[in-house]
C-alpha cells in the first residue's frame, strides 16, 4: 500500500533529517498565514462573539487551504499524461513522502532538548532558559535548572503525541492531504491556541478543535509510552499506576496522558503553576503518587528521549499493523 510506504519512508527521513531550518516546511507557511489572518481579524474593537466566529474563520481557511493544496497537487500530478503512469506513481511516491516527513518531529525534539542539556552542562542557565523557552509557551526567563529540565520533558512527553503519534494516526488514516490538515490544526493551537485576554476569543475554536483531533492518538501514546517503559526497563508499575491516577491532571483532556507515565517512569512530579504572558496559571501537579519524587535533571531529559524514540517506533509498528490488516 502507498500510503504506508510513504509513512514509513517519512518515518526514517524524519529520523536522520530532523529540520533542517533552510529547508522548505508547510508548518512555515501555515505561520505565516495565520499570523497575517490574526494581525487582521484579531482586533481588540470587535465584540468576544465576533472574535470568536473570526476564530472559526481563521481555521476554516487554514485548515481547508491546507487540505486542499495537498489534494491537488496529487490530482494535478495524477493528471500527468505524457509520461509512463511508473513515472507518475514515482513521483506521487516522492511528493508523499516528503509531506509525511514534514508531519513528524521526532528528530526534531531531540535536537531541541540536547541544546538545552549542552548548555545546562556548560553551566548555562540562561541561555538554557532561552532555549526551553522556544519550544514551551510559558515564561522561562526565571526558571531554575530544575524547571529548565521539567518543561523540556513535559514538552517532549507532550509532544510524542502532538508531533510523532498523532501525525501517524491522521497520516495513515487518510494520507499526506490529512496529515497535513492534522499538523494545521495544531499549528493553529499552539499559535493562538492560549486562554487569555489577547488571544481567548480567536483562538477557541482551534483549541477545542485541537483537543477533539487529539482524543484518540493521546491515549494510543498511553500505551505506547507504557510499552516503552516496559522494553527501556523503567519503573513500569509506577508508571503504570500514576498514568492511571494522574492521566487526566491536566488543563488539556490529551497532554496528561504522555506526561503522567513520563513522570512515574522517571520518578518525577510534573506540572503545576506557570507563569503565560506574565500571568500565573493554576495547573494541577502530574506525578502526585511518586513516592520521593527525583530532582529533574539532564540525564532525565535524555531518558525522555529514549522513550520518544522508542514509542514513535513501537508506535509506527502497532499503527502500519493495524493499516495493512484493515486494507487486507
Amino acid at each position: 500500500m502507498q500510503i504506508v510506504s510513504m509513512v514509513l519512508c517519512g518515518f526514517v527521513l524524519d529520523t536522520i533529517l530532523g529540520d533542517p531550518p533552510t529547508w522548505p516546511h508547510p508548518v512555515k507557511l501555515m505561520g505565516k498565514l495565520i499570523a497575517v489572518l490574526t494581525r487582521e481579524l484579531n482586533r481588540p474593537a470587535y465584540a468576544h462573539r465576533l472574535r470568536k466566529f473570526l476564530g472559526l474563520v481563521i481555521w476554516l481557511i487554514v485548515v481547508g487551504s491546507s487540505f486542499a493544496v495537498v489534494w491537488l497537487l496529487f490530482w494535478g500530478i495524477s493528471l500527468i499524461t505524457w509520461v509512463p503512469v511508473q513515472v507518475v506513481t514515482a513521483i506521487q511516491f516522492i511528493v508523499g513522502t516528503y509531506l509525511c516527513y514534514t508531519c513528524l518531529s521526532i528528530k526534531g525534539l531531540s535536537v531541541e532538548s540536547h541544546k538545552i542539556m549542552r548548555s545546562l552542562k556548560a553551566g548555562n542557565l540562561q541561555k538554557a532558559r532561552e532555549q526551553v523557552g522556544m519550544i514551551v509557551g510559558r515564561d522561562t526567563q526565571h526558571l531554575s535548572a530544575d524547571q529548565v529540565c521539567k518543561a523540556t520533558i513535559e514538552t517532549v512527553a507532550e509532544n510524542t503525541s502532538d508531533g510523532v503519534v498523532a501525525p501517524l494516526f491522521y497520516l495513515l488514516l487518510g494520507g499526506p492531504a490529512l496529515g497535513i490538515a492534522y499538523k494545521a490544526v495544531n499549528t493553529l493551537d499552539s499559535m493562538i491556541g492560549y486562554k487569555n485576554e489577547q488571544d481567548g476569543d480567536i483562538g477557541m475554536v482551534s483549541a477545542k478543535i485541537d483537543d477533539v483531533v487529539g482524543f484518540i492518538p493521546a491515549r494510543l501514546t498511553w500505551l505506547f509510552l507504557l510499552a516503552a517503559c516496559m522494553l527501556l526497563g523503567y519503573d513500569t508499575k509506577l508508571a503504570y499506576s500514576v498514568g492511571i491516577h494522574d492521566r487526566k491532571n491536566h488543563r488539556s483532556p490529551n497532554s496528561g496522558f504522555s506526561e503522567s507515565i513520563v513522570a512515574g517512569a522517571l520518578k518525577l512530579k510534573l506540572g503545576g503553576p506557570h507563569y503565560y504572558f506574565g500571568e500565573l496559571v493554576d495547573k494541577p501537579y502530574i506525578g502526585t503518587t511518586v513516592p520521593n519524587p527525583q530532582v529533574a535533571t539532564v540525564t532525565k531529559i535524555e531518558e525522555t528521549i529514549r522513550m520518544l524514540y522508542a514509542a514513535a517506533i513501537i508506535g509506527l509498528l502497532a499503527l502500519t499493523s493495524l493499516t495493512l490488516i484493515f486494507y487486507a
